[in-house]
């Protein structure tokens, strides 16, 4: 059944990597993803956390139908992703936006790579136009329209990259750990660029990332393990268990991990803190009670 208000529902899917030709008879192709059932509401901003080998970007991937279930089904806005008529509305609905910007921008002018897309939908130049400086300006890149890509710094590309989805008005953003190669202020700019997206227009974001600190801005957190989703919930809930995260590999936010400790401790400091405001606030507090000053 499909409620309007859910962008993205996966229903028990799973999904193998095609076999080698040549591999040996014995050998098990293992499956990456394992009866994978997930919602994600229109509107939201979901971070998916898992380790490397995990399934999160085989499961991105599936979103914007670049690839299919062997198993189960994948509906973007209500469209099976293995209905091949469905290709093209899906791919417009659900834009993604990869690690390396390098291997995204294909023009040598930054506003003719923003209107790649939009010209190849067949939109009329004057759309386009409009479009184009928009999206420059979603992503604070307008006053750099008439630069090359390749005068700018990593997370300066990555908001092109990111303009060029937005300048096909997608509904969705799915983002496979789009700060990876970046700088620390890369990265700042990429977070709050998506951020300012889902805030003002409305759009949905799904990030994948392995970087807990900006798994904890998310709305939902969704952790993938060895091919199944074993924790969703929001982050204060997902991080507070830091045992669990712990032995599935993964690290929580370093503020969770100090709260952590000083609950081992006999410290009355709730296991929710997840940004450094809320630390902050919990220690004060923490402090006046004990009467130290």
């Amino acid at each position: 059944m499909h409620f309007m208000d859910e962008m993205i529902t996966a229903t028990h899917l799973t999904f193998r990597y095609p076999a080698e030709e040549e591999a040996d008879e014995q050998y098990e192709n293992p499956r990456i993803l394992k009866d994978v059932s997930l919602s994600i509401e229109r509107g939201s901003f979901t971070a998916v956390l898992g380790h490397n080998g995990s399934g999160k970007s085989t499961f991105a991937k599936h979103i914007n139908a670049i690839l299919l279930p062997e198993e189960g089904t994948v509906l973007v806005d209500g469209m099976d992703t293995r209905e091949e008529e469905n290709l093209f509305s899906i791919r417009q609905k659900a834009g993604m936006v990869f690690q390396n910007p390098d291997n995204q921008i294909v023009a040598t002018i930054v506003e003719e790579d923003v209107a790649f897309a939009p010209e190849n939908l067949g939109v009329p130049p004057e759309e386009i136009r409009r479009r184009v400086d928009e999206s420059l300006k979603a992503v604070g890149m307008y006053e750099y329209r008439n630069h090359a890509p390749t005068q700018l710094s990593g997370g300066q590309k990555q908001r092109i990259a990111i303009a060029g989805v937005i300048a096909m008005q997608p509904d969705c953003i799915v983002l496979d750990e789009p700060t990876a190669m970046l700088d620390p202020q890369g990265r700042q700019e990429v977070l709050e660029t998506i951020h300012r997206l889902n805030r003002e227009q409305g759009i949905t974001i799904v990030l994948i990332t392995h970087y807990m600190e900006e798994a904890a801005q998310a709305d939902r957190v969704v952790v993938i393990d060895d091919g199944r989703v074993v924790l969703d919930d929001t982050p204060e809930k997902v991080f507070s268990q830091v045992d669990r995260m712990k032995e599935l590999g993964l690290d929580v936010p370093q503020v969770t991990e100090l709260a952590w400790e000083l609950r081992k401790a006999g410290y009355p400091i709730s296991p929710e803190i997840i940004t450094e405001n809320d630390c902050l606030s919990a220690l004060e507090s923490l402090l006046e009670k004990e009467s130290i000053t």
